[in-house]
């Protein structure tokens, strides 16, 4: 009833058991897309600025009709198609040292640095109900591979001041991808910025690139390319042996790894990335196809009472043998209020 109670309640992991996943349908569905095509339509539109008070660079992303969706995963079925409006979007996710400064000027204080109400958590001892957040443990600690929780731990004082708990910090880590961002957190930046979060249909047009079409990777069918890693995932056993054949174990720093075709950064690994949209299980055939912003409320079978948003393109702990949603058309969830230090987000502008 004291951590692994307050663990539960608040965290679901955005990564979910891949022997699960892997049950699902895996044949990738055939997408109809006009790629690589000459066309007449030439934008005014700068392909990059500098926007916002971080004063980030940022991709222009031409709008177009794409396929959303994939048969690989059942909660990201079925394809339909979309029309996505022009936006422009942050080249990399917003880092350690980008988020100090709207800290700074804002004195925001974050979801992972609140006390937590007892209110919310009758019959727990109030000495433990303390500001943290769920840090990945599994390296160290994981005995029960059925148990997910075996390979978390809620750990008082981490915050995205403190990745690892109290006794880490950001020194050396300035531009990482900040960590331990709740869905409220992101939004408070965004809105600072001048900017917002983007959907999960523009996050997916980002993603693809106008490149992609139904291969495994938004790159390829091959995790590596040309013998190069394209993002930072996972490699050995799951949780309890990293072989940093990537050359990192926990978050990399910002565009460590090749950009797209659009010249964009970290689309898959790193860290999970929020997005607007609440998330359910499935996309919505009645959600508008021009500029779909997903559905009215949030709903999950497997914790139907937590209030849960989509986060997509995978994190740093993504493998096969776990969690395959580093793949393309793979969909993330987080509980909105359970950060974590595979969690980030990165921001998108109306033109």
């Amino acid at each position: 009833m004291r951590i692994s109670y307050l663990a539960a309640c608040t965290l679901f992991l955005s990564c979910q058991i891949a022997f699960q996943d892997s049950q699902h349908g895996v044949n990738k569905g055939d997408t109809c897309m006009m790629d690589n095509v000459p066309t007449r339509n030439v934008s005014p539109v700068s392909p990059e600025f500098y926007s916002g008070k971080d004063s980030v660079k940022m991709v222009f992303v031409q709008g177009r009709k794409f396929t959303i969706g994939t048969s690989y995963f059942e909660d990201a079925a079925p394809e339909r198609e979309v029309e996505v409006s022009s936006f422009y979007m942050d080249e990399h996710e917003v880092t350690n040292a980008q988020f100090r400064r709207f800290v700074e000027e804002t004195n925001y204080v974050t979801v992972a640095e609140r006390p937590l109400n007892s209110k919310d958590f009758p019959g727990v001892d109030p000495n433990m109900l303390q500001a943290g957040s769920a840090v990945f443990v599994g390296d160290r600690q994981t005995q029960n591979l059925d148990n997910h929780l075996s390979w978390w731990e809620y750990m008082p004082g981490a915050n995205w001041r403190h990745p690892e708990g109290p006794k880490s910090d950001l020194k050396g880590r300035e531009n990482h991808p900040v960590v331990h961002i709740a869905y409220e957190d992101a939004e408070a930046y965004a809105k600072w910025a001048g900017k917002r979060l983007p959907t999960e249909a523009e996050w997916e047009l980002a993603a693809k690139a106008n490149t992609h079409k139904d291969e495994a990777f938004y790159w390829g069918n091959e995790l590596k390319k040309d013998g190069k890693w394209m993002a930072n995932t996972y490699q050995g056993a799951f949780p309890k042996s990293n072989a940093k054949l990537d050359g990192f174990s926990g978050t990399a720093p910002v565009k460590s790894f090749p950009a797209n075709a659009l010249g964009i950064y970290d689309m898959v690994g790193n860290v999970w990335e929020w997005c607007s949209d609440y998330y359910r299980s499935g996309y919505d055939q009645n959600d508008s196809n021009k500029n779909p912003k997903g559905p009215s409320d949030s709903h999950d079978p497997q914790e139907p009472r937590l209030v849960k948003r989509v986060q997509r393109g995978g994190s740093f702990l993504c493998v096969d043998n776990y969690c395959e949603r580093y793949k393309a058309g793979g969909r993330g969830k987080g509980e909105i209020n359970s950060p974590t230090n595979n969690v980030g987000f990165r921001c998108v502008k109306d033109v």
